[in-house]
């Protein structure tokens, strides 16, 4: 089997919402110094919004159709039209039924890019829930549509930066149902997803995995509640001899201990258990990569920011910062040189 070029299987981004930042933070990206050739990137998008994008951020770079197996060039920002709703003339901030349809479109056609073999990975940029619903989707938000998509039945959030990485037990789920969310069996399935990500993704041999309690001071014994013994301590006791998993640890301690290098990663229980400390280190420059998924996907780690959409201040930090996890993941899993 030959080597394929990068410029072969691209890394594919897609546009998000239209009327978000997510136009905004891919021609911004095309301005930072060190940023990836843009023979290696296709949007799948608008090519009208993408070039008002690239007006109102002073991006001074042509915007050009592409259609898989042509080759890139790093002169041109290539874009892979999908055929959507006209959003070309919606306004900046304001999310309709049609923009949420359009969006929806060009994640399934990245998906089906990726499957057939004709890119390397997949990075996204954000999308509004609401406009994905009024669209007629029922998915809880991105990570939940690839897995639909892909037919994945277990897959993982992972929010990366340099000084954190945390994974999520549960993810889109009411506070009051995560304590029958956490299950022994499906914490297990996250230790393992994670540690499998960590050798395969990041390239860490030996991975040393905290498991985040999740009542305070990690339950003082069962006082406050019985999960770290019931649900949590077995799932760890799981992997004894197997691999280096520690816990469950109290969670006002814990993230400050993998933010400093004595853990590869934590699992956390449900979503702001984890999201909250790791955007406090790593706002601008977290990522979201998706674990279970056929595909690489790695995603920015904010929202659509419509409050700033149309006003050319969004940073593109975070996209670039997925873009590079993207080509890192996708290499170190064999898929491009």
């Amino acid at each position: 089997m030959h080597a394929t070029s990068v410029s072969n299987k691209p890394l594919l981004v897609t546009m998000g919402c239209p009327v978000g930042i997510g136009p905004e933070i891919i021609c911004r990206y095309t301005q930072l110094k060190g940023h990836l050739p843009l023979d290696q990137i296709v949007v799948l998008g608008n090519r009208e919004v993408l070039t008002k994008a690239a007006k109102l951020t002073g991006a001074d770079l042509p915007v050009r159709l592409w259609q898989p197996g042509e080759k890139l060039d790093s002169a041109y920002l290539a874009v892979h039209e999908v055929d959507t709703p006209d959003v070309s003339q919606a306004n900046w901030g304001m999310p309709t039924a049609q923009t949420g349809k359009a969006m929806a479109l060009y994640i399934e056609k990245a998906v089906t890019l990726l499957l057939h073999g004709q890119a390397s990975a997949l990075v996204t940029c954000p999308i509004s829930k609401e406009s994905l619903h009024a669209a007629g989707y029922t998915y809880p938000g991105h990570t939940e549509m690839l897995a639909t998509l892909t037919k994945s039945q277990h897959v993982r959030m992972m929010m990366a930066g340099p000084r954190l990485k945390v994974v999520l037990v549960t993810i889109h789920e009411a506070i009051r149902q995560v304590p029958e969310k956490i299950q022994t069996s499906n914490i297990i399935a996250c230790i393992a997803q994670t540690l499998t990500s960590l050798k395969e993704d990041f390239g860490i041999a030996e991975p040393r995995l905290a498991v985040a309690a999740l009542n305070p001071h990690g339950g003082e014994g069962g006082l406050f509640g019985s999960e770290e013994k019931q649900q949590i301590g077995p799932a760890i006791q799981a992997f004894s001899g197997k691999a280096q998993v520690s816990g469950p640890w109290p969670p006002d301690t814990i993230f400050y201990q993998a933010a400093h290098g004595v853990f590869d990663a934590v699992v956390a229980m449900y979503h702001d258990q984890g999201l909250i400390p790791f955007k406090l280190l790593h706002f601008d420059d977290g990522v979201n990569c998706t674990l279970g998924l056929p595909i690489v996907r790695t995603s920015v780690d904010h929202g659509t920011a419509y409050d700033i959409a149309g006003k050319g201040v969004a940073r593109p930090t975070s996209l670039a910062a997925a873009l590079t996890m993207a080509r890192n993941i996708a290499r170190n899993r064999g898929i491009i040189p």
